[in-house]
């Protein structure tokens, strides 16, 4: 199984970086994770098959993690996409994706699918099974705004991967990626503190006891990309390919 970063960036686009967006495929897999607002036209730029993606998974409703889902509906109804896609993430995501369809494109949301579209919420620290993924939720700290906010432990094909998305430190983010084969993990600044996100220094601090087998760092500010001669862990870039 392997994992493109088709966006790594934060909100802002530091370092000229696409918003999140993760797509995960292998023999049986494919599916996104998180679909920000850049993440079509990098999804093309990149030439991956959108009709084959099975499922799109949201971390929470900030525009970098969730705004590019109209435009990616919106492709699949003008290309005759024929394949079921579901879309899952947190409490209310039903309403929310209706919401920002129609503030982007009016009327959209009204439009029926010409193929079978399923959203679902997926609720903490519930394992959810579709096909082959396996997804358990966990919830996050990331303000109060655009949640419920939750982080995901995605097993499939005989590995998992683990996602902290945007997060300040909280215990949950242990059991999450213990013993993961991969775990992607917010480090938005290097070793300052900041409401509702993950510092490098402050991660570092409990990596002992996450225990993941790889770590990648991800949704870098200029804080930490301007330091990465002096980081020691892998750190991702738009279009970066790593086996799971």
């Amino acid at each position: 199984m392997q994992l493109r970063f088709v966006g790594c960036g934060d909100a802002f686009g530091s370092g000229g970086r696409s918003n999140t967006c993760f797509h995960v495929w292998g023999s049986e897999a494919n599916f996104l994770i998180d679909c920000g607002a850049s993440a079509l036209p990098a999804l093309k730029r990149l030439e991956i098959d959108l009709d084959a993606i099975d499922l799109i998974l949201i971390t929470h409703f900030h525009g970098d993690h969730f705004a590019g889902l109209p435009f990616f509906l919106l492709d699949a109804q003008f290309s005759r996409r024929t394949r079921p896609l579901t879309i899952a993430g947190p409490r209310g995501i039903e309403t929310r994706l209706r919401e920002v369809m129609e503030a982007l494109f009016e009327h959209s949301s009204k439009t029926k699918p010409r193929f079978d579209l399923s959203v679902i919420e997926l609720t903490p620290e519930q394992s959810c099974n579709f096909g082959v993924v396996t997804v358990t939720p966990y919830p996050v700290v990331h303000g109060e705004s655009g949640g419920p906010f939750l982080a995901y432990r995605v097993e499939a094909e005989g590995r998992t991967l683990a996602y902290s998305a945007d997060t300040e430190w909280t215990e949950t983010l242990i059991p999450l990626a213990h013993g993961a084969d991969l775990f992607i993990a917010e480090a938005y600044m290097y070793e300052k503190v900041v409401k509702n996100h993950l510092s490098l220094k402050t991660l570092e601090q409990h990596l002992p006891a996450i225990g993941a087998k790889r770590l990648v760092l991800t949704h870098m500010s200029d804080d930490v990309l301007s330091r990465l001669g002096a980081i020691q862990h892998l750190t991702a870039e738009d279009g970066m390919v790593l086996v799971v």
